[in-house]
């Protein structure tokens, strides 16, 4: 019995046949190709197969959701825009589509550190790396960046939420000097308004200060530190500056510092917060996530 021939390959002989038809005979090109000339002369009737035509359909809605990421979606996240759509295809299908169109997420930078773990002298490490919290406000991290300009470095400060990994405060300035990190906490303050709220950072000279203790008084937040030269107590904020630099950033450097933080607040506001797919969430975005449960807490009560 003779070996059946995949679909792709039965697809490519009759493309095959029609382009040279004119210089061979159809039934011979059929018979050495071993397919039906029937077969080709009803493939000329409908060229491109139903499964064809679908694959054709979800590849544009792939590119689509691919191109609104900026290229950081990879074919799990990209599903879930597509079942948020209301597509029924399958996470494979996504990923072979993908694959076979050259749409390859991007990929993070990979850096070694060694962790240290000498205890804080100046204020404690309160959060002890508990980085899941259940509640909105509960714990708040911040830390400092930098990013690189044609004018000069330009540094960002940011302070996200860790029960919903929003960014609730950000700023930027051409110096690393403490009114950086108060301007974004200030943000934060003004937008949240928090009670009793922890703040984690690293042990900065931004954070040791005297100004900085008392602005924490003064706004209702807890001061605590990670200890010294150990990156992995302030690892969440680590990870929201990494898929900053491998999503948008991606090694440039801008020809100021106004370009760049236009660069940044949008990847803040209009990207990370509002659409950007989180894992730690189960898919969804930071702002959709405190929306959802928001709702389900006034339905409990």
């Amino acid at each position: 019995m003779p070996k059946r021939m995949s679909a792709g390959r039965v697809r490519r002989a009759y493309q095959f046949i029609e382009a040279h038809r004119h210089e061979y005979p159809v039934q011979v090109m059929c018979e050495v190709l071993e397919v039906a000339p029937s077969g080709y002369y009803e493939w000329l009737q409908h060229p491109i197969s139903n499964r064809a035509k679908e694959d054709a359909r979800l590849l544009r809605l792939i590119r689509a959701s691919f191109t609104a990421s900026h290229g950081i979606y990879g074919a799990p996240r990209v599903f879930l825009d597509l079942r948020e759509a209301g597509e029924t295809c399958s996470k494979h299908r996504v990923a072979r589509l993908m694959r076979q169109n050259g749409l390859r997420a991007l990929h993070g930078y990979r850096t070694r550190r060694i962790s240290v773990g000498k205890p804080s002298v100046l204020i404690p490490n309160v959060l002890k790396r508990q980085f899941t919290v259940t509640r909105p406000n509960r714990a708040w991290v911040t830390d400092i960046t930098y990013i690189r300009t044609w004018q000069g470095w330009l540094y960002l400060a940011v302070v996200m939420d860790l029960y919903s990994r929003r960014i609730v405060g950000w700023a930027t300035r051409a110096t690393i000097h403490r009114e950086l990190v108060l301007d974004a906490v200030l943000i934060a303050v003004r937008r949240r308004r928090p009670r009793n709220t922890l703040i984690h950072s690293d042990q900065g000279t931004q954070y040791g200060s005297y100004a900085w203790r008392r602005f924490c008084k003064t706004n209702h937040l807890q001061p605590s530190m990670s200890r010294r030269g150990n990156c992995w107590d302030n690892a969440v904020a680590e990870s929201f500056f990494s898929s900053l630099k491998k999503e948008r950033i991606k090694r440039r450097i801008y020809k100021d510092r106004d370009e760049a933080t236009r660069e940044i607040a949008d990847y803040i506001e209009s990207f990370y917060n509002r659409t950007r797919r989180h894992s730690y969430l189960g898919g969804v975005s930071p702002e959709a996530f405190e929306v959802v449960n928001r709702r389900r807490r006034r339905s409990v009560h």
